[in-house]
């Protein structure tokens, strides 16, 4: 008796800590979807990363799946690809894991994973290694032969091609997936095919499609409710044709052919009706297209107008500043806004046109860069370099440009004692970093947001016009890459530049 009652009490235990353990799980999954709604990043995927784990002991495979596809996401979002890829490996482990115990193919599993991986290749821009995983969701897609694996994998390929400009495929992928819906008679999905497609386009900063895609979106609106029209006029016609055949086989008499002739006569009107409702939205449409058309052209003339504007400003002052004395220290930041004024704009104006670029040693050129900060910082600061001896192709006028430019911000708030590095990082095969980090006093967390917006607060011009972050960002534009502040950095102030080959 004591052995079965100590066996109960075992079993009642292991049966107690499963459901704790699962219990658990599911709460640090919650916890972590709270915090990725509040965009408190790190917290979310550090509380992911703990589920992913729980998941995963317990042979949750599905949620196991979710968190560390959420956690992955989360890492690159921040480029930290490497620990990205770590993790995704991790999770095939785990789902290899899965099948060998359940005997069987977890398709919409290893589809979550590749296409997480796409989405970063998509992210590093490189077409190459993201056509190969959009190659291995194809395949996983065709043996699942599972309708909405499929559905996933045709907007996942418009994404893919629009992205890379294959505006073509991707025109042919998203087409397929319309199509499907129409023929299904499902709108509601048809409608959202048009809004992701809006999304994609937006996110690929194509206004071209962006707008043609708007265009067609409208029309759909419009013609959705004569199509509902017409549905519900064929199921009419349909019942009216059932009560005929009825009608036909108990009397065929003459009352029964004038019912016949007063059901078409309401047959005609119905679809005197409906053509009259085509109109009407097809008048609705144009008025709409109109007035869409002149509202954009009404926006670009703004836009233009108010570069033409700043641009005035800072030429007529050039004639007043000409008969000040240069030497005062007002007439020189006057001067300097003025010139920076200018720069501003015509950097706005030829963002399409990027810079020559050549191919440097990038440990010489570092090392030459930060040769002409010596004498301009505070007393003991050091002044540290790591870059690699590797050729990469640049800008080296406007890229040395941006680099002194952020050094010498660093010298100016870094006080005696303190240190700055300028390092180089490969993130890919056509991604490269310059980091430039501080030991200064930082940058204040309410002056984070605007530190790359002209014109964004009212100051003393003698101590700087604010407008060197701003040009350094069209300048990283030009070069096809980016600049950032890295808000993660507490012990003073860092800097990525990162540039795209």
């Amino acid at each position: 008796m004591k052995k079965i009652a100590t066996a109960l009490l075992l079993a009642v235990l292991c049966a107690y800590s499963q459901v704790h353990a699962q219990n658990r799980a599911d709460e640090l999954m919650k916890q972590a979807q709270e915090n990725l709604a509040k965009r408190e990043y790190i917290k979310a995927r550090y509380l992911f990363l703990q589920a992913y784990n729980a998941f995963s002991s317990q042979d949750k495979y599905d949620k196991a799946v979710e968190c560390g596809v959420n956690a992955s996401a989360l890492y690159h979002r921040e480029n930290y690809y490497k620990e990205a890829f770590e993790l995704l490996r991790g999770a095939d482990m785990v789902v290899a894991a899965g099948e060998q115990k359940s005997g069987k193919p977890l398709p919409e599993l290893r589809f979550r994973i590749s296409k997480e991986r796409l989405q970063m290749y998509i992210g590093l821009k490189n077409p190459a290694r993201a056509k190969e995983q959009l190659a291995r969701l194809e395949e996983t897609a065709k043996a699942s032969r599972n309708d909405s694996l499929n559905n996933d994998l045709l907007y996942t390929q418009a994404n893919y091609y629009y992205t890379f400009g294959q505006n073509a495929q991707g025109d042919d992928a998203i087409n397929r997936l319309i199509g499907k819906y129409k023929e299904q008679k499902n709108y509601a999905k048809v409608d959202e095919c048009y809004k992701t497609l809006i999304g994609i386009a937006r996110k690929a900063n194509n206004a071209v499609l962006t707008a043609r895609t708007y265009d067609k979106y409208i029309l759909w609106t419009d013609s959705v409710k004569a199509l509902t029209a017409r549905d519900e006029l064929n199921v009419l016609k349909q019942k009216y044709d059932e009560s005929l055949a009825t009608i036909q086989d108990k009397d065929d008499s003459l009352s029964a052919k004038q019912y016949i002739i007063i059901g078409l006569c309401v047959l005609a009107a119905i679809l005197a009706a409906a053509l009259v409702f085509g109109a009407i939205v097809l008048l609705r449409f144009i008025v709409l297209t109109r007035k869409q058309k002149k509202a954009i052209s009404i926006a670009n003339e703004h836009n233009e107008l108010k570069t033409q504007f700043i641009r005035n400003i800072s030429a007529q002052m050039e004639p007043t500043l000409d008969t000040l004395d240069a030497s005062l220290p007002g007439v020189k930041a006057l001067r300097g806004f003025s010139n920076h004024i200018q720069e501003l704009s015509e950097l706005e104006s030829t963002l399409s046109e990027p810079y020559e670029m050549q191919e440097k040693n990038i440990a010489t050129f570092c090392e030459t860069v930060m040769d002409r900060m010596k004498g301009k910082t505070q007393e003991d600061v050091s002044l540290t370099v790591n870059a690699p001896k590797l050729n990469v192709k640049i800008s080296p006028e406007h890229l040395e440009r941006i680099l002194l430019h952020l050094l010498e911000n660093a010298a100016e708030y870094t006080p005696a004692g303190g240190k700055i590095w300028l390092d180089f990082k490969k993130r890919g095969a056509h991604t490269h970093q310059f980091i430039i980090s501080d030991t200064g006093c930082g940058i204040p967390e309410e002056q984070r947001e605007n530190i790359f917006k002209p014109f964004t607060e009212i100051k003393d011009l003698t101590q700087g016009d604010g407008l060197g972050l701003p040009i350094c960002s069209l300048m990283a534009t030009k070069m096809n890459g980016s600049l950032t502040l890295d808000s993660s950095y507490t012990k003073g102030a860092r800097f990525v530049l990162e540039l795209h080959a």
